[in-house]
């Protein structure tokens, strides 16, 4: 069993508060049955309301986030696992705090795919220079809507971010303020429905992907802030249809990565091929 500590930012249920770890309804109910939980040192049973300052301190087993993360390699630097939509990378409620780990680069809470955690400061130093000097490289499987009709091609645009909004805009030109973006486009098989790409980031920005589909007139299916609602009905889709599915590292200074290949297909994409 793990054993977990945090304390409550606001006043909320105990349960919603340990959901934000990942876990399911029913796994934090099992938690309570199980009296493995404490709120502020006393065995609590119940999903009650947990005020501002209280201290939760709770166990759980590993396997209880199976269907958050899938452990792909593990050495004593660093661990390589599958994230699946629905949980977010950084802090102490995300896999970052779950694990144990430092997350050295992230993906969207709903968006899954490989991901490279460290388990120690220096190989979080050699990862981050790493991915900054472009020597780990993520390639993406997603759906998108409508006919693509270029095979293969690496498209140029520029990105800024709009925080307002929460979302970035994408210009053919430069503008003040954006930043060039680089996205390589491979279509593995369309129709007049939908596109199957092969994606890979040459540029990691936030919302790359998403943005850029979007801007060239396929957004990705079941992407709620670049596409559309009416469209996502239409397919039935409410989660993103977007994973990075390959991650493919150079010499990046970990002897146990260096050269190496990991892959993984999310289980949408295997059931289409």
């Amino acid at each position: 069993m793990i054993k977990k500590e945090v304390l409550v930012e606001k006043d909320r249920k105990l349960a919603e508060s340990l959901q934000d770890f990942g876990f399911s309804f029913a796994d934090v109910n099992k938690m309570l049955r199980n009296k493995d939980v404490k709120v502020d040192g006393k065995t609590e049973k119940q999903n009650v309301l947990v005020t501002a300052g209280s201290q939760i301190v709770f166990y759980y087993s590993p396997d209880m986030l199976e269907k958050k993360f899938e452990k792909v390699f593990e050495s004593e630097d660093v661990m390589v696992g599958y994230k699946f939509p629905g949980i977010e990378v950084e802090g102490e409620k995300g896999l970052e705090g779950v694990l144990g780990t430092i997350a050295v680069h992230r993906l969207d809470r709903n968006t899954e795919g490989l991901m490279v955690f460290a388990k120690n400061e220096s190989a979080s130093g050699l990862l981050s220079q790493a991915f900054k000097k472009s020597l780990v490289h993520k390639f993406y499987i997603t759906e998108v809507v409508g006919e693509f009709k270029t095979s293969k091609k690496t498209f140029r645009a520029y990105l800024k971010k709009d925080s307002n909004e929460s979302r970035v805009k994408i210009f053919q030109g430069k503008v003040s303020g954006a930043v060039e973006i680089l996205t390589s486009i491979k279509t593995l098989k369309s129709n007049s429905q939908s596109s199957m790409l092969e994606v890979e980031l040459l540029t990691g920005k936030t919302h790359q992907i998403r943005a850029h589909l979007s801007y060239l007139g396929h957004p990705i299916i079941g992407d709620g802030k670049y596409g559309k609602n009416e469209i996502n009905k239409k397919f039935q889709k409410n989660r993103q249809k977007l994973a990075c599915f390959k991650l493919k590292f150079d010499f990046v200074g970990i002897n146990e990565l260096n050269g190496k290949v990991f892959e993984r297909f999310p289980s949408w994409y295997c059931d289409n091929r």
